[in-house]
């Protein structure tokens, strides 16, 4: 070892029980947060020929969680962790939202996660941006951040395939082909998120933000982004 350098130990700290269950329930289907009503603009961009396919939409999300949403969300996520007071984080989240709809998605089903977590957990949650909502409710309850990135991002894209499935012709193995095939990406991105800070957020995904703009006007629709 050059003089100079020193070795950082990192120990593993295992999830109890309790935390997986705990955390599995919030990121859940059946958490009431209202996930399922919105598409991430993955509506109009699918109308609009932006994707057709398997490949096409494993591309599309690939990009989200590396260069969109998924990433800044995933660092907002961890910020709020590591923060006593969430208030800059959260005011930051809700301004990043490049769109009318894409912010109501946000704070609405942040919103929805925060009343019922208040309820069952009795933790002390303000209504704030989803992401910024999790990492606060995961450190007050001692979660383990790791895994609550991990589940949140794998929650994230699960979402959109779902969404997908009522948009394009994509049978239920081929979703979780794709699922499977964003494993990698999503540890990846995971990882990255719990060693950034706020000054590493930014994105890439026009296309993402523009389909979420015009998704608004859109004549005829099913989801609310």
């Amino acid at each position: 070892m050059a003089t100079g350098e020193q070795w950082v130990t990192i120990t593993a700290i295992p999830m109890r029980d309790l935390d997986l269950l705990t955390l599995t329930q919030w990121l859940s289907p059946a958490y009431p947060v209202g996930a399922f009503a919105w598409s991430h603009g993955l509506e109009q961009a699918i109308a609009r020929g932006d994707i057709s396919g398997r490949d096409g939409l494993a591309d599309w999300l690939a990009a989200v969680l590396t260069h969109g949403a998924g990433r800044s969300d995933a660092i907002l996520l961890a910020e709020a962790y590591r923060s006593d007071d969430v208030t800059e984080v959260a005011s930051l989240a809700a301004a990043l939202s490049p769109s009318k709809e894409r912010r109501m998605e946000t704070l609405q089903q942040g919103a929805a996660f925060v009343a019922t977590t208040r309820e069952v957990w009795a933790l002390p949650l303000p209504n704030m941006a989803f992401p910024v909502a999790v990492g606060r409710a995961a450190a007050l309850a001692d979660l383990p951040l790791t895994p609550v990135l991990q589940v949140w991002l794998q929650a994230f894209a699960s979402n959109l395939v779902q969404a997908a499935q009522r948009l394009m012709r994509l049978g239920q193995t081929d979703g979780q082909r794709i699922l499977a095939q964003l494993h990698p990406i999503i540890l990846a991105v995971a990882a990255e998120a719990e060693a950034a800070s706020l000054d590493d957020i930014g994105s890439a995904t026009f296309a993402v933000d523009t389909a979420s703009m015009q998704h608004e006007a859109m004549a005829s629709r099913i989801f609310r982004s």
